[in-house]
């Protein structure tokens, strides 16, 4: 099934005060959405989307046209999609992408054909690296650092003998990388499981018997809940640390009691004191009838990059709507946020801890493992 929806973004004008961009001063642009809206990960695809298309309706900006198309999880969809888009659609942005593997095969062809891509989730250490180009912008991450946050984490909790284990595709990869490179102590053991997968008795087999004091996973979607539901009912106790994307506000729900205690890094959460988020937690909920999660929040300040760079420049112009997207003059989600030499945030990462409030489980943040953190491949772009 593919799901496509065309929104000429003249809807309302924004709903909370402060929160909407002046329209824009340049001619009208037009953005193509190619994201997971139907099968396994489809809830990450439609949170980016939602918070994409929250903030479009509070800016009002009727220059602004937005189409979306499903992906399916699958690369190849995601090649015919972008075509489709940039040679019949004649978009002049892309964005919208969750999965690396399908940004690996979208993003290169799409920027080398003078569009710009934002990033709203997928950030491959390729594209960040050698493989940056001037019209790629990632407005979520680089895929190691919440990661990376969480080696941190492990060597203030005292973690001295990590179980490692993720899905064997490029975020997969990156993940196990980014830990590994802060992480001081040892590994109990290392594995990549199949993208997709559901069953995990042989890994929680090799958990039990490895001797290990910490397990440190990275399995988002469905692929996590499987996870800590089988975890939860072995009977293994060991301290499990992870990024939030195992850990997210839809997840949590359906893992429900085996997530609690569980301590995730993310960029983002729910109680980040700051105006922008307060108004966008509580706008969020009142549209949607849910609490946002880490892709919701991304997918609203990608939006709200893109209309802050419409109201500086004419994207015919390229190198003006370049120059302002770089600029990144709005208000995120985060707080500060600014971009690095490659186009990557330079952001703070916190530690959450899963809670339960009432009938919801959610995250708490606990304070900062890494402050004004970079991504560890901006000296090897050479833009």
């Amino acid at each position: 099934m593919t799901l496509k929806t065309t929104l000429v973004a003249a809807l309302l004008a924004a709903t909370t005060a402060g929160m909407g961009l002046a329209e824009g001063h340049g001619g009208a642009v037009k953005v193509g959405m190619i994201t997971t809206l139907s099968g396994g990960g489809a809830g990450l695809g439609i949170d980016v989307r939602d918070g994409f298309m929250l903030a479009v309706k509070q800016a009002g900006n009727d220059k602004l046209e937005v189409v979306i198309e499903d992906d399916q999880r699958k690369p190849d969809i995601a090649v015919q999609l972008a075509d489709k888009m940039i040679q019949s659609e004649k978009v002049d942005v892309l964005t919208g992408i969750i999965w690396s593997n399908l940004a690996m095969a979208v993003v290169p062809a799409a920027t080398a054909q003078g569009k710009f891509y934002l990033s709203p989730n997928a950030g491959p250490s390729a594209l960040a690296g050698r493989g940056c180009h001037p019209n790629y912008f990632n407005v979520a991450w680089q895929n190691d650092n919440l990661h990376e946050a969480a080696g941190a984490y492990a060597n203030e909790a005292g973690l001295k003998n990590s179980f490692i284990l993720a899905p064997n595709y490029p975020a997969g990869q990156d993940a196990l990388t980014g830990y590994k490179r802060f992480y001081e102590g040892d590994l109990a053991g290392e594995i990549y499981t199949k993208l997709g997968q559901t069953d995990y008795a042989a890994e929680i087999a090799q958990i039990r018997a490895s001797g290990a004091d910490s397990v440190f996973f990275f399995l988002p979607g469905g692929m996590g809940i499987s996870f800590l539901k089988q975890y939860a009912a072995s009977g293994v106790d060991l301290p499990v640390v992870g990024p939030a994307f195992s850990f997210d506000q839809g997840i949590l729900q359906a893992v429900g009691d085996a997530a609690l205690g569980v301590k995730n890094t993310s960029q983002w959460n729910k109680d980040l004191d700051n105006p922008t988020n307060a108004a966008f937690v509580e706008s969020f909920q009142a549209e949607y009838g849910r609490l946002p999660s880490l892709y919701a929040s991304q997918g609203f300040d990608t939006a709200n990059l893109l209309l802050s760079a419409m109201a500086k420049a004419d994207v015919a112009d390229a190198d003006a709507f370049r120059a302002a997207l770089k600029e990144a003059d709005f208000a995120s989600t985060r707080g500060d946020f600014a971009f690095g030499p490659n186009h990557h945030p330079i952001q703070d990462i916190y530690i959450r801890e899963v809670i339960q409030e009432g009938d919801v489980f959610t995250n708490k943040t606990l304070g900062a493992a890494l402050t004004d953190h970079a991504d560890a491949y901006a000296a090897e772009c050479k833009m």
